[in-house]
């Protein structure tokens, strides 16, 4: 059974929802994004009033038309995001695989710099009052804490997200309208010319994009979240963030016009406060820089368990600590984000070090989004004038983007590009050694061995393995079976049972597919059973089979009662066993060098991956795994001599 979205149904409970969810990291952009425009250089009318329009015009172009009306278009099956974008088109054209696993991989990278910079942002706003303070334990702190408490799940702090950002949001409104009262001229800055002439005429202002292109890092997740609030909602609530945001830029840019001619020392968005105001400012933003990190944190663990099911990624252990759709946690996940946080922190322990760092492998994301975006209008035949239009336009915005970034590569830029890289190499090597597997996996007919498995389940002479056997196959017919089952069904150690269950879990491109199908290929003796489920489905298949059992039964498909005559007459129901293949290199390999060296990295990754039984949620009591060798070239001719004394 499938999941059915509707992206068309409004309410205000879900705006708020989405409120609370996925306008974090673009929410507390103000802020930083004016401070790094600004830097140490000296406010000038032309900064400010080209620094507010590239901003205001960013947000229009790359947010709101990109994201907000075009991308979320692209939805599977109400789900969006790079790797749903992929699964749509990865069909009809296979080296889109790259650009997804660019694009994810530049996702969570430089997602690992958001909690850091937003926390401190946030954090260092006590400065002002306290200059003598340490910030930086207080900043660990909260992100140890909010790592911590990952494994719990956000269902019941995530009702209170909403609230709290409408607060935010209307925060930076009401600052900002008190701001731009003092200085109205400033509604001039929406005028494209100015972020025009910044970009053209001011000395080093194309540099200055990098700065600007902070104000939409979020809209990636704009997309990724489109499965948990719905387009509509999305579309909405955006008209109103976007008009706090503005608002609240157009309020610093007023304040910034004070300080012409002067090198500004402190955080506009700070200073358009009140003092009395300033602690409570302080804390409403630490609060929205928690909820910014929480989304983050949670968009990574949904990002890595699409990659997982879609072969991009080793299988590691995903939990769902709530009832709620869509909680996840993953353990190891979790680890490796709060280190490379802490990491973040400790080596460049302030915002303004991280600003620097910041967006540059995001703009890579973005251009890979770009370009699946465009092979997805393509295969929906859109008129090629207007894909041409997409292409040229987004392609022009994010590679100017781009070129601004990497000035910030030897200013930490190089940190995300390092482990965006790492993560990239992870992924080809996972999904080509999986696809060297699939490949080279030898099968045998079905109906070769059929009357075979009849005459050993009647044959008395073997000791009884199970009374119901389920081999898991990553064969998708039921025509075909591996030799590798077939050794180990009749010659590793043969295995008597009154019933064979040949099980295969298919991966849709759907997110929320749940099916199965059933053939009875030998009355009382063979059953193929194949699932079909979302790249989004927990994969519990002990849970599912049970149930085909139990419907099969039901219709009186299949006898399961015990073939024991003592439980026979009790109508004792008959064990079921598991049997998991799992494979490791042979040493009888004969590779190339590149081939040999990719799957070296492959199984050495494999030892820190959870087993397969753990991974289709088998009952470990019930499961036997046998380790077969994986032979993807076998060693050339040999002669061997016979000598004789």
């Amino acid at each position: 059974m499938e999941r059915k979205h509707s992206n068309d149904s409004v309410s205000l409970g879900g705006l708020l929802v989405t409120l609370g969810i996925i306008y974090g990291d673009i929410g507390t952009s103000p802020l930083y994004v004016l401070k790094a425009i600004m830097g140490t250089k000296l406010v000038t009318t032309d900064l400010v009033y080209g620094g507010i329009s590239a901003i205001f015009w960013t947000l229009t172009l790359q947010t709101t038309l990109k994201y907000v009306i075009l991308t979320l278009r692209a939805d599977n099956n109400g789900e969006g995001g790079i790797f749903s974008l992929f699964a749509l088109v990865r069909r009809k054209i296979k080296w889109l695989t790259i650009p997804a696993i660019i694009g994810g991989s530049a996702l969570l990278a430089d997602g690992i710099i958001t909690p850091p910079i937003s926390v401190a942002s946030a954090v260092e706003g006590l400065l002002i009052q306290y200059p003598q303070l340490e910030t930086l334990p207080i900043i660990i702190t909260i992100i140890t804490l909010i790592f911590l408490f990952q494994r719990f799940g956000t269902s019941v702090v995530g009702k209170s997200f909403g609230p709290i950002m409408f607060i935010w949001f209307s925060m930076l409104a009401v600052l900002g309208v008190s701001q731009l009262v003092k200085a109205p001229q400033i509604l001039y800055a929406l005028n494209p010319y100015y972020a025009y002439s910044l970009i053209v005429n001011t000395p080093g202002g194309f540099w200055l994009l990098g700065a600007v292109f902070l104000c939409t890092t979020g809209a990636e997740a704009l997309y990724s979240d489109l499965g948990h609030c719905g387009r509509k909602n999305i579309r909405i609530s955006w008209v109103f963030v976007k008009i706090c945001l503005i608002l609240n830029y157009l309020g610093q840019g007023a304040f910034l016009i004070s300080y012409e001619g002067k090198q500004l020392n402190e955080n506009p968005f700070f200073g358009i406060m009140p003092e009395w105001f300033l602690i409570y400012g302080i804390g409403i933003a630490t609060m929205a820089a928690i909820i910014a990190s929480q989304a983050l944190i949670s968009g990574s663990f949904t990002l890595i368990s699409e990659a997982i099911r879609l072969n991009f990624w080793p299988k590691l252990k995903l939990n769902y600590p709530t009832n709620q759709k869509g909680q996840l946690y993953v353990p190891a996940i979790n680890t490796l984000l709060w280190l490379g946080c802490i990491g973040i922190v400790l080596g460049f322990r302030e915002s303004q070090k991280m600003e620097a760092a910041y967006g540059l492998s995001i703009t890579i994301t973005m251009l890979m989004t770009s370009l699946l975006m465009a092979n997805y209008l393509l295969a929906k035949r859109t008129n090629l004038v207007l894909v041409a239009i997409f292409v040229v336009v987004y392609f022009t915005i994010e590679l100017s983007f781009l070129a601004a970034n990497l000035l910030k590569f030897h200013e930490g830029g190089f940190v995300t590009l390092i482990i965006g890289s790492v993560l990239v190499l992870v992924m080809i090597i996972w999904h080509k050694a999986t696809n060297i597997k699939n490949r080279l996996t030898e099968y045998e007919r079905m109906d070769k061995y059929m009357e075979a498995m009849k005459e050993l389940s009647n044959d008395m002479t073997i000791p009884k393995y199970a009374t119901n056997l389920v081999f898991m196959t990553s064969s998708n017919s039921k025509e075909k079976i591996e030799t590798k089952i077939i050794y180990s069904l009749f010659q590793r150690q043969p295995k008597r049972a009154d019933i064979y269950w040949f099980v295969h879990v298919d991966t849709t491109d759907e997110p929320y597919t749940m099916e199965f199908k059933v053939d009875v290929m030998a009355e009382d003796d063979v059953v193929w059973v194949k699932f079909r489920l979302g790249f989004r489905v927990e994969q519990r298949i002990n849970l599912y089979f049970r149930k085909v059992v139990e419907e099969m039964v039901k219709n009186k498909e299949v006898d399961i009662t015990s073939r024991y005559d003592s439980l026979s007459k009790q109508n004792v129901t008959g064990d079921f066993r598991f049997v998991v293949l799992e494979k490791y290199l042979s040493s009888e390999n004969d590779l190339p060098i590149l081939e040999q060296l990719n799957m070296d990295i492959y199984f050495f990754l494999k030892q820190f991956t959870i087993t397969e039984k753990r991974w289709f949620g088998l009952d470990t009591s019930l499961v036997t795994v046998e380790k077969v060798p994986l032979i993807i070239r076998p060693v050339g001719r040999f002669h061997l001599k016979r000598i004789y004394e």
